[in-house]
C-alpha cells in the first residue's frame, strides 16, 4: 500500500511530530514515515494503536515514540515540541462534524484552540515546516448558498484565517490542504467513511448500504499523508491552502468499480448527494509540491479491497 509514495529521510533536519497520530491519516503518516527512517513523534489522545496495527509490525509501532495528551492543553503541546526537539509538524488532531454538533463547545477547544496551540508553539520555537488539514466543509462557509454549512466547517475556515495571521503577523510559514472523501485502510469514522466500509463489506461478503448518492471525491488516504510529508519535508515561507479531491467519482461508479473485483458484491446505494465541491481539481496542489505520488480510483480500490481480505484473513479486522 506505500510503494506509491516517495519519501527520503534525508529531506528532514529533525524529529516530525504527528498529532492526532491515532486517527486514519496520522496513522498513515506514521507508517510512511517510519519506513522511510525518518524520526517522528506521535501525539494523541488516547494511547489506542489499532489503526496503526492494520499498516505496521509491532516492531515498527515500537520505534514512535508516543505521547498521550489533549490538544488543547497550551503546556503539554509546548513542552512536546520543547524536550523533542521537533523540528516539523504535521497537525491532524480534529473533531469529525457529528461530534462537533454534539459538543460545540469541545469542538471548539479542539479544532481551535488546539489548532491555535500548534501554531503558538511553532512560532515559538521557529518552525518553517508546518503541515495541516483543513477540510472540503469549509466550502460550506465560503460558499454558504451552494454547500452544506456545518459547525465543523466553520472551525476549519477559522483554523485557515488563523494559520493567515501567524504567517502575516509573525512570520509562521503553513501549508493546509482541504481533503474531501479519503478512503483507505483505516477509515473507519466520519460521515464520508461508508464508501471504505463498503469495500470491508465485500471483503468479507455481507451486505452493504452506503446512506448516499451520486458525486463524491475518491482520495486514497496514503495520497494525502504524502503529500502532508512532502510539505514538511523543506522550509516553506507563506501560508497557502489547497483543495484535495483525489478523483472525481460517483458512488454508482465506485460500486462499478468494486464489482469489476468482487463481481458477487452486495453493495447498494440510497440517500441524497452530499452537498460539497467534490470537483475541484489538485493541480494547483501538485504544481507546488511536486510528485507526492498518486494512485488512481481503480489501484486504489483494489489495493484496498485486498488488504482487507489480507486483514480478515489473519484475524486484524472484523465486519460488524
Amino acid at each position: 500500500m506505500i510503494e506509491h509514495f516517495p519519501i527520503n529521510s534525508k529531506d528532514f533536519d529533525g524529529p516530525v511530530l504527528v498529532t492526532g497520530a491515532g486517527g486514519c491519516i496520522g496513522s498513515w503518516v506514521l507508517t510512511l514515515l517510519i519506513k522511510a527512517e525518518v524520526s517522528v513523534v506521535a501525539f494523541d489522545l488516547s494511547n489506542n494503536k489499532n489503526r496503526l496495527k492494520l499498516m505496521m509490525s509491532n516492531e515498527d509501532i515500537a520505534k514512535i515514540k508516543w505521547i498521550t495528551g489533549n490538544i488543547s492543553d497550551t503546556q503539554i503541546v509546548e513542552e512536546t515540541v520543547k524536550t523533542n526537539n521537533i523540528r516539523s509538524i504535521i497537525h491532524l488532531a480534529a473533531l469529525q462534524i457529528p461530534f462537533c454538533a454534539a459538543d460545540p463547545i469541545n469542538g471548539a477547544l479542539v479544532n481551535v484552540l488546539g489548532f491555535a496551540n500548534i501554531f503558538e508553539a511553532a512560532k515559538k520555537f521557529g518552525l518553517k515546516r508546518l503541515a495541516y488539514t483543513s477540510s472540503i466543509a469549509s466550502h460550506g462557509l465560503l460558499s454558504k448558498k451552494k454547500y452544506m454549512s456545518t459547525l465543523y466547517g466553520a472551525y476549519k475556515l477559522c483554523d485557515e484565517n488563523i494559520a493567515y495571521i501567524y504567517d502575516q503577523d509573525w512570520g509562521v510559514p503553513s501549508i493546509g490542504i482541504r481533503p474531501g472523501i479519503v478512503y483507505g485502510v483505516g477509515r473507519d469514522q466520519g460521515m464520508t467513511s461508508k464508501t471504505t466500509v463498503s469495500l470491508l463489506a465485500a471483503a468479507a461478503e455481507k451486505p452493504f448500504t452506503i446512506p448516499f448518492s451520486g458525486p463524491i471525491s475518491a482520495l486514497y488516504a496514503g495520497e494525502v499523508a504524502s503529500a502532508l510529508v512532502k510539505i514538511v519535508s523543506k522550509n516553506r515561507n507563506s501560508s497557502k491552502v489547497f483543495d484535495m479531491n483525489g478523483t472525481f467519482s460517483t458512488v454508482e461508479e465506485w460500486i462499478s468499480v468494486l464489482k469489476k473485483i468482487q463481481p458477487n458484491a452486495q453493495i447498494k446505494v440510497t440517500g441524497k448527494i452530499l452537498p460539497f465541491p467534490f470537483e475541484l481539481s489538485d493541480a494547483p496542489l501538485r504544481d507546488y509540491l511536486g510528485n507526492y505520488g498518486e494512485v488512481n480510483l481503480e489501484q486504489g480500490i483494489k489495493d484496498t479491497f485486498y488488504a482487507f481480505k489480507d486483514l480478515l484473513f489473519r484475524g486484524k479486522i472484523s465486519f460488524d
